[in-house]
């Protein structure tokens, strides 16, 4: 129920963000979500690709930091208040959220929402038990 993502590091430096890209693109890898925060110094770029081995592959031989992490991807339907619904599970539970970002598979059909927990274990059991539907690696990936 947990879904791989690369964390890129990357200076905070005209067209690193465009490096990556071109290195995904000129490697077929499709990007499925992402987020990318920064701080003065450095960015981190989170990606959900399709083929998330062969992605962290080519980025280091390109010269980048790459880790890969583990999310939970929240399925949703795309309409007003689906995430206050989960948000209230969350909060229920006394989760505490690291991060979190999100996207639409169609407009006005379903959303997902991708969290990373301080306990990812605990969150699955959450989930679980509220009937929410969490997707696989496999199922992001044919997204």
């Amino acid at each position: 129920m947990k879904v791989k993502q690369i964390a890129i590091f990357l200076e905070n430096k005209s067209g690193r963000l465009a490096d990556i890209s071109h290195t995904l693109a000129e490697n077929a890898i499709n990007i499925r979500a992402l987020s990318l925060a920064d701080t003065a110094d450095f960015g981190i770029l989170r990606l959900v690709v399709n083929d998330t081995n062969k992605a962290q592959q080519v980025l280091k031989e390109n010269g980048f930091t790459v880790g890969i992490t583990e999310v939970l991807v929240v399925e949703v339907p795309d309409k007003p208040g689906a995430l206050d619904c989960i948000l209230q599970v969350v909060r229920k539970a006394g989760l505490n959220v690291e991060y979190m970002y999100a996207f639409t598979k169609k407009s006005g059909e379903s959303g997902m929402l991708l969290f990373r927990f301080d306990d990812q274990d605990a969150a699955v059991e959450v989930f679980q038990k509220a009937g929410c539907r969490l997707l696989s690696d496999d199922e992001v990936h044919a997204l």
